[in-house]
């Protein structure tokens, strides 16, 4: 029985890998090539490893469970404290790349805290087109097939490419194999840590944070200049002028739609003309969450995004999160008051090689929202 469950969850397994292959079809051509080799890598697994073992468990009906192993409890705690330790940056993984650990050094080199990215894909890490083809190479490790090596790219720092070596692990006390992901940069730069006192990361002083306050409140000054000159009675102007305050200044794309129960987009800006022509043409009824926040009010800030379709496909068929590479979104209801009506919704994406929207800057868009409610209604 032990073996008839582990073969339908990597069977499970093998159907999310190829649904996310299938949605990774929109990336540019040069990033085509590795998910196309996924995809073989993919079809030669279902071919070679899938369908004997599948005969196997049918005319054996399956096999008993691994043994148990004794494991020595202070040798465990050490093994912990030398993984966290390691002055690399490593992350452990079970086969469907979720977070199991991750040390210090990683924290630091992903600017990711373990608390957050334990129990998360690594995948989300990532830039988009490299998700697919590191799920399959992760999978393959985990199932005993070698060490793997491949190229990623974070999506916080996208034009940095970073070296991912992929070992496969059975620790005495799990069930199933786990896999050790090693992340160095791939142009063989250094990875510097820093350690407190008593052992625990300590964080880079982030120097910027000071400028990112002041750009907010001068972004809170200048909207409230162009709402202030809008002409009133022209209520998708308004939402027009908004969105050029808020593009470049303070995200790299900007999706305005006007409406609630009826949708309409008013205006789209962005870094590519073409993806920009075929998001304007989207339909809002066919992106989730802006129906979402259209009917229940609700604001969303998403950080690195894990399904691609959360805001549907574009007229050319891509999901809209892939096209315009976002890396956070903030998708946030025109509403003047709790309770009212709401006049229309605002998307905003940060993509590869800008920071995350932060938890200050979504208050500071909902002030604006709402200021931006008040001035189409009057």
């Amino acid at each position: 029985m032990a073996r008839t469950d582990e073969f339908g969850e990597e069977l499970a397994d093998f159907v999310r890998r190829v649904g996310e292959l299938k949605a990774a079809r929109s990336v540019s051509a040069d990033d085509l090539p590795a998910v196309l080799d996924a995809a073989l890598f993919e079809l030669d697994h279902a071919v070679s490893s899938l369908l004997p073992r599948y005969g196997q468990l049918a005319s054996e009906g399956g096999g008993s469970g691994g043994r148990p192993v004794s494991t020595d409890r202070q040798e465990q705690q050490l093994l912990r404290a030398v993984f966290q330790r390691l002055p690399l940056p490593v992350a452990l993984v079970d086969r469907e790349c979720v977070v199991r650990r991750l040390n210090f050094a990683a924290t630091n080199f992903t600017g990711v805290r373990a608390g957050y990215a334990s129990g998360r894909p690594l995948t989300g890490l990532l830039a988009h087109a490299d998700r697919a083809a590191f799920r399959s190479q992760v999978a393959a490790v985990a199932r005993g097939e070698g060490d793997r090596g491949m190229t990623v790219h974070l999506q916080q720092r996208a034009h940095e490419p970073v070296r991912a070596t992929l070992t496969g692990l059975r620790p005495g006390n799990e069930p199933r194999a786990t896999v050790l992901v090693l992340l160095q940069p791939a142009d063989g730069g250094s990875v510097t840590v820093r350690h407190g006192d008593d052992g625990s990361s300590v964080p880079v002083p982030d120097l910027t944070e000071t400028s990112r306050h002041q750009a907010v409140v001068d972004l809170l000054d200048a909207m409230t200049r162009e709402l202030l000159d809008a002409p009133a009675g022209d209520p998708p102007g308004v939402l027009r002028r908004a969105a050029r305050v808020l593009h470049a200044r303070f995200a790299d794309w900007v999706v305005a739609d006007a409406g609630a129960a009826r949708l309409t987009r008013a205006r789209v800006l962005g870094a590519d003309d073409a993806a920009v022509r075929d998001i304007a043409a989207q339909d809002p009824a066919t992106a989730p969450l802006v129906v979402e926040a259209a009917r229940g009010g609700a604001p969303a800030l998403l950080v690195r995004p894990e399904d691609p379709l959360a805001l549907g496909t574009d007229a050319s068929g891509a999901p809209v999160l892939v096209r315009a590479d976002v890396t956070s979104l903030l998708c946030v209801p025109l509403i003047p008051s709790p309770g009212e009506p709401v006049e229309g919704v605002l998307t905003l994406f940060r993509s590869a090689g800008r920071p995350a929207f932060s938890m200050a800057e979504a208050q500071a868009l909902d002030v604006m929202s709402r200021h931006i409610a008040l001035a189409m209604r009057r």
